[in-house]
């Protein structure tokens, strides 16, 4: 039981009607509820035994010596294109659906992961173009096999070159995430903004739909949440003028820092590391829309500028992305819960603060085209806001308004 719940138990009283009445009927007596204290600690979770034998053994991490050749282009059609835009198939057996804000973030409830029809793949795909990232809880289903399978019907799965894989073998295209009390604590290493990032843009074809699942985890308010920043946000956050001058610029994304920490660690590099250019400012295959493609842990650089100008535009979009809470979602895990994301529009950035809990995930990823500008892409902010009537959005700050608290 978790702390600050109340377990009800139930008592029924020693005393008699009878004792007053003088008969024997009985039927009058109910229960009477005793509560128990509730315990309750500041800032202090209980932290969960797993046991001498803990039951995701085979999914723990492990960096075995390998080497692989670099990865080669392959063909992309994305299932989104074929989902249905009422999500209908997807939802047929969904017994709730909210959206943690206008921007960014879905949580549909009643739904088995395990168990989707390709007509409900397509949808989840379509809606996760749509809404950036879809959450889904209790999926006790979804074993490892399972979270393989449905990854891999959306694309070919991404191998990735330094990070853990599970000890199982077969497995190497499945990530693992995993922090015990034994764990070295990293703020130091990192700072916050840094930490935002879009899984291995490097590549030539970096991933799209990315599956992560929590198998153990700290309890409610024990930390270990995730964050995620929509890129089309991003975007839309720009003015008319810099959306055109980014539009016409390349970044660089480069796999060396990766792999240099890995090596320094004493850890293989299973790939060799590359650096990739990618176009600044991309248009999503299904949606049609433009997004910002561009995250604080893989750019080193802006193409064809100046390096004081690239630093600039890095600082400044690096801002964006960590600071701008209208575009971002903050998502409390639960044993055996699966988020969903786009890869292509959304950065992501882990938070500390569960010191003392083992946090274990693993991580499915669907490689994706490769990165494309059209410049007759639209704006997510500016296509909704005429759908559902909504005021022009003002960027020049003609219009004052008071400040929200």
């Amino acid at each position: 039981m978790a702390p600050g719940m109340i377990e009800p138990t139930h008592s029924v009283e020693s005393w008699t009607h009878d004792k007053y009445l003088g008969h024997n009927d009985t039927s009058w007596r109910r229960p009477v509820e005793i509560k128990k204290p509730i315990t309750y600690e500041p800032g202090r979770t209980l932290v969960e035994s797993h046991g001498e034998f803990y039951e995701h053994e085979d999914l723990r991490p492990s960096f075995p010596n390998l080497h692989w050749d670099p990865l080669t282009e392959v063909p992309y059609h994305d299932k989104g294109i074929h989902g249905d835009p009422h999500f209908r198939n997807l939802l047929a057996s969904a017994t709730d659906v909210v959206d943690f804000n206008p921007k960014l973030g879905t949580e549909i409830h009643g739904v088995n992961l395990a168990r989707l029809t390709d007509a409900q793949k397509n949808d989840l795909a379509r809606l996760i173009s749509v809404r950036g990232v879809v959450f889904f809880r209790g999926q006790t289903d979804l074993d490892i096999d399972a979270q393989r399978h449905l990854g891999a019907y959306f694309g070919k799965l991404h191998k990735h070159a330094t990070t853990s894989v599970p000890r199982r073998a077969g497995l190497e295209d499945v990530h693992v995430v995993f922090t015990d009390r034994t764990a070295k604590d990293q703020r130091a290493v990192f700072s916050p903004t840094f930490l935002w990032h879009s899984d291995v843009t490097y590549e030539v074809q970096p991933p799209s739909y990315t599956f992560l699942k929590v198998l153990s985890g700290p309890p409610r308010g024990g930390g270990g949440d995730t964050l995620w920043s929509s890129q089309y946000g991003a975007y839309d956050l720009l003015s008319k003028p810099m959306q055109r001058y980014l539009e016409g610029l390349s970044a660089v994304h480069s796999a060396h820092m990766q792999a240099d920490g890995s090596r320094a660690a004493g850890r293989p590099v299973r790939r060799d590391p590359i650096v990739t250019e990618h176009p600044l400012i991309r248009t999503h295959p299904v949606t049609g829309w433009k997004s910002l493609f561009f995250n604080p842990g893989f750019v080193t650089g802006i193409v064809g500028i100046p390096k004081s100008e690239s630093n600039a535009i890095i600082g400044y979009l690096n801002e964006i992305i960590s600071t701008t809470q209208e575009i971002h979602v903050r998502y409390q895990w639960q044993k055996n819960d699966v988020a969903i994301w786009d890869n292509r529009i959304c950065n992501h950035s882990a938070s500390y603060g569960f010191t003392g809990h083992l946090r274990h995930a693993v991580r499915v990823a669907s490689q994706a085209e490769r990165p494309f500008f059209d410049p007759a892409g639209k704006s997510q902010e500016e296509e909704l806001s005429a759908r559902f009537g909504l005021p022009k959005v003002d960027k020049d700050g003609t219009r004052q308004s008071n400040y929200n608290d």
